[in-house]
């Protein structure tokens, strides 16, 4: 009877105390990094759907974008998140850069105020972030203010972060430039677009989970 009594008192905590909340896991990146391919490329993975909006033109995604509950699995293990999809960082944003885009000076003006607010809820998340994915295009210098910005802002927050090297199947990716800007960090070289080496950056996703 006693034998009954703890394993029904053990089972009670372990259900109202022992469930873990799920992992959020943010992306984050400069603008056009593929930050929403590859937000797309797990969501569909797992789940079979998209959750983004991707787009050539920069700050394409100016709201948090969550999608909740994903499990992702891996060598006979599992987890559960919440994968959450931030806006693109950027040192400056000018209206001007968005008329290359055909569209006319209100429209510009107003994408550039979307992306500014953008910005600043991105770095707002970052506290409530469990771990980060910073996504790169490895097609270009990775030896940027905007990403040398995000990556100190992760450091001083002691976040868990997991370096993508995105665009490999472009020609010109160099995945090492990116390891040498960032040796602090484990990098995976990755297509969120084809899905090349999703795999690996499932494996690695694992190794800096907490």
């Amino acid at each position: 009877m006693i034998k009954n009594i703890t394993k029904f008192l053990n089972n009670l905590f372990s259900s109202v105390f022992g469930k873990k909340k799920n992992i959020k896991l943010g992306l984050y990146g400069p603008p056009n990094s593929g930050k929403s391919t590859l937000a797309n490329r797990i969501s569909k993975d797992w789940l079979g759907e998209e959750m983004s909006k991707v787009s050539k033109i920069p700050h394409e995604t100016r709201d948090i974008v969550v999608k909740e509950k994903i499990e992702v699995k891996s060598k006979g293990k599992s987890m559960i998140f919440n994968l959450i999809d931030t806006p693109g960082i950027a040192t400056k944003i000018d209206y001007e850069d968005f008329l290359k885009f055909n569209m006319n000076k209100k429209e510009a003006k107003q994408r550039a105020k979307e992306a500014t607010k953008g910005v600043i809820e991105s770095i707002k998340w970052l506290d409530s972030m469990d771990c980060v994915l910073v996504v790169l295009d490895s097609t270009i210098n990775p030896y940027s203010q905007v990403n040398i910005t995000i990556i100190g802002n992760l450091a001083a927050r002691d976040i868990p972060v997991l370096v993508v090297a995105n665009k490999v199947d472009i020609k010109k990716s160099n995945v090492r430039k990116v390891e040498d800007a960032f040796p602090q960090y484990d990098v995976v070289g990755i297509s969120a677009e084809y899905g090349h080496n999703m795999e690996d950056l499932y494996n690695a996703l694992f190794k800096i989970v907490k």
